[in-house]
């Protein structure tokens, strides 16, 4: 991990807390045109905390998945509830995951030719 300078740090920590880049901008006292240079140079940090802010809101999502399915009265707006929190859990690496089953009888399995 590089090192960071102070001013650069505490953006990123005004950002992980607010998730407001104009509001760490203005936290970390950066010039207010620099935001693009700033974010420039950060991304892969901003990155790194969009992850971790999308792993946190991972058990939110079935959490909330978890209370649609055993609602005994309609959810309002259940489909794009849903949708959201499919969102979070794919985002996260908990997306459907696809089984394909193969049975051979006997002890040979032939595939056909490879064409060239």
């Amino acid at each position: 991990m590089r090192t960071l300078t102070e001013k650069q740090q505490k953006f990123l920590d005004a950002l992980a807390l607010h998730g407001d880049i104009d509001l760490a901008i203005e936290t970390a006292e950066y010039a207010s045109n620099s935001k693009w240079n700033v974010v420039q140079s950060l991304r892969k940090e901003i990155a790194d905390i969009a992850s971790g802010v999308l792993a946190s809101s991972s058990v939110s999502a079935a959490l909330k998945l978890k209370d649609i399915i055993t609602s005994s009265s309609p959810v309002p707006q259940a489909a794009a509830k849903i949708q959201a929190c499919n969102s979070v859990l794919d985002r996260t690496g908990h997306s459907k995951v696809e089984k394909l089953e193969v049975n051979a009888e006997g002890g040979l399995f032939i595939l056909p030719a490879k064409d060239a």
